[in-house]
Order: structure tokens, then sequence, then C-alpha cells
């Protein structure tokens, strides 16, 4: 299981009012930023988005490489989905394909895949089977 990743974005103030609006309708609404001067010597500063007392998604101010990740977000549910695609979208993304099942994965795979304003690939995604109950 994943503890954080780290995006290298071209302007922070621009990606952390995307992330904020895109990840709202996720839930994912906690911010903290990080001075680097407080970590070891060279440490970036980051601006990091999380839930539930854990921050996961760090930016970190750079050359940004859209090819050089993707990132899928859980959902709750399909309108989760639909909602942070229209929030992303909203919020100066690019389509990268519309809320749909995705069945050459599983028909149970319900996602929505948007790029962020640096090219970053992201993905909301329902996946009914790890949310049925225990």
């Amino acid at each position: 299981m994943l503890d954080h990743v780290f995006l290298t974005v071209s302007d922070i103030d621009r990606s952390i009012a995307f992330y904020t609006a895109a990840l709202k309708p996720l839930g994912i609404t906690t911010r903290h930023d990080f001075d680097g001067k407080d970590g070891p010597p060279g440490h970036p500063d980051l601006k990091g988005f999380g839930a539930n007392g854990r921050m996961f998604l760090w930016l970190k101010a750079g050359p940004a490489d859209g090819c050089a990740a993707h990132v899928g977000f859980v959902a709750s549910s399909t309108a989760e989905v639909d909602a942070a695609y229209a929030a992303a979208m909203a919020a100066g993304a690019t389509d990268n394909g519309a809320p749909t099942a995705r069945l050459h994965y599983d028909p149970r795979y319900y996602a929505a895949n948007v790029l962020d304003p640096d090219g970053y690939s992201l993905e909301f995604v329902y996946k009914s089977w790890q949310h049925a109950p225990a």
C-alpha cells in the first residue's frame, strides 16, 4: 500500500487551486504545507492534500513531466467519480476519458480520467467490489 506521492508541478499556486477543487468531491479536503527548511538539507517545500488524518498527495515546485505519473484516487460511489470529474474539468483539467464503466478491466470498474494542468494523468475510480459489506 502506498503512503504518499510527490508530484512536481510548474505553477504551485495553480496546482493547489486545481487539486483543492478536483479532490473535494472525494472528501480529500485536508491541506498541510511543509516548509523544506524543517527537513534535512535540500528538502523541498511541499503542499499536501489528504483526508482522515493522513496526508498522501504532495506537490512540489519545479519542472513538470506530465508523462511521469498516473495517480488513481478512490471514490466511494459512481456519483463521486462523476462529481470529481466535473470539478476537475471546471478547474481546468483536460478530458482523458469521461465517466463510464471500464469494461476492459471489469464491468464493476467505473472511472473517469483527466489530465491536470501539467499533464499528469489522474483517475477517479470506483470499484464496487472494494466497497461491498464484509
